[in-house]
């Protein structure tokens, strides 16, 4: 402790390893409880290890990391513990910004923005604002404009935040003229010129502008001189070798003679303000995203607006009421048994109100069970077959076997009630629509389901409605194909969890390549996992906790293995779409 308190006011390049690990292990530890996988934790810290030249070798669970750092000549290792798990994607999304700030600000290229990087550079520098998603929008719409001007050359005076031509130095200026800025401009070229690691920079890309605006060429180019031998700077080679495929690029601010790298301590308050954000949305709002997220999710199982309602009502109370115990540090199995016993009540309890109207609510039995579907636990299904994916299979065990622990608490909470109020689940009635109808109600319910599901895991609205589009196109797949080509649920399911990976990768393409704005680059992981949660069977898992209960083994094993084949097809299909679109999963290296 006293080696980091010492270095704190150091850069981090000059700061001993203790201080360096600090970083890199609460970035970790910041990402784990935000709920990735455990694969996608040890890729962020070998992403903040790498620009300070330490090796990092951790071991990633639940809720612990074990990281052993080295820079070559001392080794120290640390261990964390987190007292629970949760979902946070805004913050999962916020330490990818961090990371790109972090490795650009050490003199490193960038891996999640290959443009943009000034978006990275505001949204790291304002993450006090409530809400930095409109910080990033703001930034992307200012450098979006600020390329269209300096295009058409119609910037007539230049300040320091004014339009400057692509490749210009990242410095401040005292210009107050476009004819004064080029020729500050010039005369930093004459610098660069000089500089080994800028003339590496040119080398590699001939494009590179090498006159002066007036059309001559820079005094060093007239006046070539020797310089000294560059050493290139190679990413290494081995067991970790896929994590730094982004090394080979210089960031273009490596020269610039204002250019003051990050100390520890600046980064620490940067990760404690990303540590300490509260909430995007009220435990009120969070409710009411709940409720039309499973009052969609029961349409799309079949149910009639009776069901729909008991469903809204039942996890709009449910969700509202977990997050006000979560507030409190409850224990999370305590917490979930509490908020689907009282959701389950609500939603009985609404339709017997309903009842006293029109008596034909009463007979629908199975509503409760939708309106309990707001705690399955999709992030650690998912993360936890992706774990697997990649042989780690420690974290991934570990993973699954706490979701079915959140499962067996609400199915156990549910089949109390139904035995309380003797409710006899028999599955919905037919909702008799066309078929034109139906796949366009699916598609509108879906795009609602997984916006619900998206702000209940803090997604800012952005990216809500992102991984919406795409919930809303695969889950209509899934089930189109289930009842039109007579497809298996399990193959169905492959299927639209393949596509939506796919359709992730292809949106983070976009953006890389400038197709769409920089802001609107997310962590697939934030997508898919949004998207395809609504296609976990949380009506199987029910009714084989409810066969369990009456002793009807039979018929227990029966939904139980129906649910197993399709939760295991999830993680599966997105692991098939990152084994197609990503290299690091493609092969073993």
């Amino acid at each position: 402790m006293e080696d980091i308190e010492r270095d704190l006011d150091k850069p981090v390049m000059e700061a001993g390893i203790a201080a360096k690990t600090s970083v890199i292990v609460r970035v970790g530890m910041l990402d784990l409880g935000a709920g990735t996988g455990s694969f996608r934790v040890r890729q962020m810290m070998h992403r903040i290890a790498y620009p300070v030249g330490v090796h990092v070798r951790a071991d990633v669970n639940l809720t612990d990391i074990e990281a052993s750092c080295t820079d070559g000549k001392n080794r120290v290792t640390e261990v964390i513990d987190l007292p629970t798990t949760g979902v946070n994607t805004e913050r999962i999304w916020l330490l990818e910004h961090f990371a790109d700030w972090f490795s650009v600000n050490l003199g490193h290229s960038a891996v999640y923005h290959n443009r943009g990087l000034e978006v990275s550079d505001k949204l790291v520098e304002n993450l006090d604002a409530k809400d930095v998603s409109q910080v990033s929008a703001k930034a992307a719409k200012e450098l979006r404009l600020r390329k269209k001007l300096a295009k058409e050359g119609t910037a007539d005076t230049v300040s320091d935040t004014a339009p400057v031509p692509d490749g210009s130095p990242m410095q401040t200026t005292t210009a107050t003229t476009k004819a004064e800025r080029l020729h500050e401009l010039d005369r930093q070229r004459d610098i660069d010129a000089d500089d080994p690691i800028v003339r590496q920079m040119h080398a590699s890309d001939p494009a590179k502008n090498t006159t002066n605006h007036d059309g001559t060429a820079p005094t060093s180019a007239r006046k070539p001189r020797k310089s000294p031998k560059v050493r290139n700077h190679q990413p290494p080679k081995g067991k970790y070798a896929q994590h730094f495929d982004h090394v080979g690029k210089l960031a273009p601010n490596a020269s610039d003679p204002n250019f003051k790298p990050i100390t520890v301590r600046e980064a620490h308050k940067r990760l404690d303000l990303i540590e300490h954000r509260k909430p995007l949305y009220t435990p009120a709002f969070a409710g009411l995203a709940s409720a039309l997220a499973c009052a969609s999710f029961v349409f799309l199982l079949g149910g009639g607006l009776y069901d729909m309602a008991g469903a809204f009502v039942g996890a709009g109370i449910g969700h509202w009421l977990r997050r006000k115990l979560f507030a409190k540090h409850l224990n999370q199995f305590f917490v979930t048994f509490v908020a689907v016993f009282i959701a389950a009540l609500a939603c009985t309890g609404t339709l017997r109100l309903i009842g006293i109207y029109d008596p034909i609510a009463l007979a629908h039995d199975t509503a409760y069970i939708g309106a309990m579907l707001f705690v399955i636990p999709g992030f650690p299904l998912i993360t936890g077959g992706l774990d697997i994916a990649k042989i780690d299979f420690p974290s991934g065990i570990q993973r699954l076997a706490y979701a079915l622990s959140i499962i067996l608490m609400a199915t156990l909470a549910g089949w109390a009630v139904a035995r309380i109020v003797m409710l006899n689940p028999q599955g919905f009635e037919p909702q008799g629509l066309n078929v034109w109808v139906t796949g366009l109600l699916r598609f509108v319910f879906a795009f609602i389901g997984v916006w619900g599901f998206s702000v209940m895991f803090n997604s800012p609205q952005r990216m809500c409605l992102v991984a919406a589009i795409i919930g809303a196109i695969t889950d209509t797949t899934r089930l189109e194909f289930t009842d039109l080509l007579n497809m298996p649920p399990e193959v169905a399911t492959f299927i639209g969890a393949f596509l939506a990976g796919l359709l992730a990768a292809a949106w983070r393409t976009a953006v890389r390549r400038g197709i769409l704005p920089p802001h609107l680059g997310y962590p697939r992981i934030c997508l898919t996992v949004p998207s395809i949660v609504i296609m976990v069977p949380g009506m199987y898992m029910y009714r084989a906790m409810f066969y369990l209960g009456q002793f009807n083994t039979q018929s227990a094993l029966d939904w139980a293995f129906r649910a197993f084949m399709v939760i295991i097809c999830l993680p599966i299909g997105l692991a098939m779409a990152r084994v197609v679109t990503d290299r690091s999963w493609r092969y073993d290296i």
